[in-house]
């Protein structure tokens, strides 16, 4: 008999794992709290508490080809960057495209999540539900779970001397939804991470936006010379050339690559840390909304006072009318047994993140609770074609020892490469990452092989954006559609951005432009390694 899998959440994590559920012929029953799909990507006027989600002006900040689900494109139709009612869209045509919409129970809460009485023979699980609509709980069990929640949990709202004597509203970031209150206020925003850029960029043209923080931030524009910046840098080619060139050239190359965008030191923006040792802030218009006044980007918040706040550094401001907390969240699974499932810090210590190591039975499995320097949904989804082969018992994960080993090395490599903060779970390069889950999934590219057999492939998967699709041309859930899907990528890319006609260039041109390009880049290689 096929085993029952219970799915906890329908964001984008939930419906890959509901999918590759399918696949492999296992079960699946997804409990969403709400009445409908999309996790924190459903966009609503009303705040729901406990409920993450964006902006009404929310654009993702990786491009639609590196966030796609591996067998499944994103239209081309689609923007690169794309609104968050597009990606709203998207989820909703995989589901309707697979058929999963009769795997998924709405308005039903998983308020616990405990080993069964009969765990260490079978290792299921009991699930205490919560229907939403009548109030009535009830207990279900299941061979495996997949915990698919993500991390934007419960809310980080840190205080600060003064803060409750403070006149003016203060509101976290998840509660934001649009502008429309805020005109002709003086507005403090606290955090620089993306969200508090997008906040402080969108509150500026109708108000005063003061923007604070700790340390600083390194801002990556979405675009790189006019095409995806993860399309251009996000390439096996690159991650080789970074592993070969030592640590401190590749930190000084990146700030150069920003600061030729954006200067830092004359923006009051440079951090007290190196490109990539936290998860980068993107925006486009930070730096244009500075040069207007319209943000002034301030020191770290000392005391409120009843009107106004005084920063680190002595400087004051006055008659502040509102305080936007751009802080991020306290990630916790506390539905999930403590001897089990124990956060702290905002970090998990289990194997590849989603395995609790020393559990007898590895039946349970947490989806998408890691920050790769990429896209999150085809990095969950990998993790649930993992999972669900473990689940099957097609795979089988090292000892607890090896898999401690693992967690370990890791911990130690991310000790000495990020800084440590309470912003984020544990981030991680996307390539690599990909490739340790493919790998014990036994679907990692093999790229001597496909040299072999297929260079025009190997050419575009060595020296082309890694999107998803590699990770589906062999071994299990191989899909036909992936390797046209590599060879026509920038097809899609160039798609929505020809909407006006030119003329066509003659065949002589295209030649001439062809070898300028190669010259360009040929001299900009020289010049690189010169530098």
């Amino acid at each position: 008999m096929s085993k029952s899998v219970a799915v906890i959440g329908s964001g984008c994590s939930g419906l890959a794992a509901i999918k590759c559920c399918v696949d492999e012929g296992l079960e699946p029953v997804c409990f969403e709290r709400t009445d409908e799909v999309g996790g924190l990507w459903h966009y609503t006027d009303h705040v729901c508490n406990g409920q993450a989600c964006v902006m009404r002006s929310t654009v993702i900040n990786t491009s639609k080809e590196m966030t796609c689900f591996s067998d499944y494109p994103i239209p081309k139709e689609y923007p690169n960057y794309m609104h968050n009612s597009q990606v709203l869209q998207y989820f909703k045509d995989y589901v309707e495209h697979f058929k999963l919409y009769g795997h998924i129970q709405y308005n039903a809460e998983v308020v616990k999540v405990q080993r069964a009485a009969d765990f260490t023979h079978t290792g299921r699980w009991d699930l205490h539900i919560r229907d939403h609509k009548s109030g009535e709980e009830r207990t279900e069990t299941f061979d495996a779970v997949l915990v698919c929640t993500g991390y934007h949990a419960e809310k980080n709202e840190p205080t600060f001397p003064g803060l409750s004597d403070f006149k003016g509203r203060v509101v976290h970031s998840n509660d934001y939804r649009e502008p429309s209150e805020y005109f002709g206020k003086r507005i403090l925003v606290i955090g620089i991470g993306s969200t508090g850029a997008d906040l402080a960029v969108e509150l500026s043209r109708c108000g005063q936006v003061f923007l604070s923080t700790r340390r600083g931030a390194w801002v990556f524009k979405r675009l790189a010379a006019g095409m995806p910046g993860d399309i251009v840098r996000t390439t096996r080619l690159n991650l080789a050339m970074s592993r070969l060139l030592p640590t401190s050239f590749v930190h000084n190359s990146l700030k150069k690559m920003v600061n030729s965008q954006l200067d830092h030191d004359l923006y009051g923006l440079t951090p007290t840390f190196p490109p990539l040792t936290q998860n980068p802030t993107v925006n486009d218009d930070l730096g244009n909304r500075i040069a207007c006044g319209s943000v002034k980007v301030k020191a770290e918040v000392k005391k409120f006072t009843p009107t106004g706040v005084e920063f680190v550094d002595g400087t004051v401001e006055e008659n502040i009318d509102e305080v936007l907390m751009a802080t991020g969240y306290n990630f916790g699974l506390p539905f999930i047994e403590k001897e089990v499932v124990d956060v702290k810090n905002n970090r998990l210590p289990f194997y590849k993140y989603m395995f609790p190591p020393d559990l007898e039975h590895k039946t349970l499995a947490v989806i998408g609770c890691v920050l790769p320097l990429g896209a999150v949904m085809p990095t969950a989804e990998l993790q649930c074609r993992l999972a669900t082969r473990v689940f099957k018992g097609e795979v089988k994960l090292p000892s607890a020892s090896e898999m401690w080993k693992d967690i370990r090395t890791k911990e130690n490599a991310i000790a000495q490469r990020e800084l440590k903060s309470q912003r984020h779970p544990v981030q991680t390069p996307w390539i690599p990452f990909m490739d340790e889950l493919a790998e014990l999934n036994g679907c990692k590219p093999d790229i001597a092989s496909l040299i072999k057999t297929d260079p025009v492939l190997a050419w575009h998967v060595i020296t082309g954006p890694c999107t998803p699709y590699q990770y589906r041309l062999m071994g299990p859930g191989k899909w036909a559609g992936a390797r046209d899907a590599i060879l026509t990528t920038m097809d899609r890319v160039r798609f929505p951005l020809a909407t006006r006609p030119l003329p066509k260039k003659s065949a002589e041109t295209r030649q001439f432009l062809l070898w300028f390009l190669l010259v360009v880049v040929a001299v900009t290689i020289i010049r690189f390694f010169l530098a």
